[in-house]
């Protein structure tokens, strides 16, 4: 057998195309980040997620609109300590029959001696209250067999005012915080970051506001500033995928390997574990806040502040990877030189502008000698001992 020409050999091996990787598990591939999730190259896909999501947001919040809570509507709130035997069926009962009409609901708070009956009603006047003081009097000193003073019910009007001041001060404090996003990511990053920024931002806030028409959560003021307090951690996502993209395409426009789009999914990879750390790590308390609030202490403040943290930082989570960097991927590839830079580098690894056209023999010999090649040695002749001076 007929050993190969080594340099045959080594020039084939050049010329070779790379091995595929080693398959990897999914947890590894998550773990180390490595870049084996097709974020960027599937952006087609999450943008119809994305959409998807949107649109159901916007129909519900068009069709199913919100519940809003007593605050931002207006009413009465009744509370009735809960003592034994008595039930909210109990007093939803007697206010159905005081009134002529069923409250609008009967919840069950607190835990212990703190427990009361809370009611929330429409808007009742002074003869209503008294009517309904003194029957929920009664009912409570015959079902618990004790002695109940009026004081220990308590009725309260709550006015829509307070509630359209805390909404006209919360889309201030948004549209606040939105400029100041804009400005911040465009000085530390570049202008390109900051739509994506806030594509992300805005996609975070309609689709949590979405899921809470959907599901019928109560829209209350705790729920208001809780979903302004989520922003802070989208953006805080945000800041560290773009500094990662920000560090892996930093000179990539000089080199002709890998494309903006590749090495920004690297980065979305490389930050994917961290992001999804951070969110658990995020939630974790949250849960043992609504875990604390529900059954526990029936505190309504803090589950409505739990419910829209909770919701919106599993949002933030999905949109800052796969929202805000194929966002940021689509509008660098459309315009300015990073759309150059890919269609060359694509080019190049497609052979286009690169394939040589070989010289025959008789091209060659027609040609002539080229010019450089007037004083070389002939091929055999013996080197001449010369040495060039001044070369190293």
């Amino acid at each position: 057998m007929r050993n190969a020409d080594p340099t045959t050999e080594s020039l084939s091996l050049d010329k070779a195309e790379p091995t595929a990787s080693p398959q990897h598990g999914f947890f590894e591939r998550l773990y180390t980040g490595t870049g084996g999730f097709p974020i960027v190259s599937r952006r087609k896909f999450f943008y119809t997620m994305s959409a998807v999501l949107l649109l159901i947001s916007i129909l519900s919040i068009a069709v199913r609109g919100f519940t809003l809570g007593i605050d931002f509507e207006g009413g009465t709130r009744i509370q009735v300590p809960a003592l034994a035997n008595v039930s909210t069926q109990d007093v939803e009962d007697t206010y159905a029959e005081t009134l002529g009409h069923g409250p609008v609901t009967v919840q069950e708070v607190g835990s212990g001696s703190a427990a009361t009956i809370q009611v929330r009603s429409e808007t009742l006047d002074k003869d209503q209250t008294d009517q309904l003081q003194g029957a929920l009097r009664a009912m409570l000193e015959k079902e618990s067999e004790t002695s109940v003073g009026l004081d220990a019910i308590s009725i309260a009007e709550i006015s829509e005012t307070w509630g359209g001041q805390i909404t006209q001060k919360a889309l201030i404090a948004l549209a606040v915080f939105v400029a100041l996003t804009m400005v911040y990511i465009a000085i530390r990053f570049e202008r390109d970051m900051s739509i994506a920024a806030i594509v992300s931002l805005f996609f975070n806030l309609i689709v949590t506001a979405g899921i809470y028409s959907l599901v019928g959560f109560e829209v209350t003021p705790a729920a208001v500033i809780g979903l302004l307090t989520i922003l802070g951690y989208v953006l805080y996502d945000n800041v560290v995928v773009f500094d990662k993209v920000e560090e892996n395409t930093r000179g990539i426009l000089h080199l002709n390997k890998r494309t903006y789009a590749e090495q920004a999914n690297l980065a979305a990879n490389q930050t994917l574990m961290r992001s999804i750390s951070t969110t658990v790590i995020g939630i974790l308390p949250i849960i043992g806040m609504l875990v604390i609030a529900v059954w526990m202490l029936g505190v309504g403040t803090l589950k409505d502040l739990a419910l829209v943290q909770l919701v919106g930082m599993i949002v933030g989570a999905y949109s800052s990877i796969f929202l805000a960097v194929p966002v940021l991927v689509s509008i660098k590839e459309r315009w300015g030189p990073v759309a150059a830079h890919t269609k060359k580098v694509l080019d190049k690894r497609a052979g286009i502008g690169t394939t040589r056209v070989p010289v025959t023999a008789g091209a060659r010999a027609a040609r002539g000698p080229r010019p450089t090649d007037a004083g070389a040695p002939r091929p055999g002749a013996r080197p001449s001992g010369k040495r060039h001076k001044g070369r190293h």
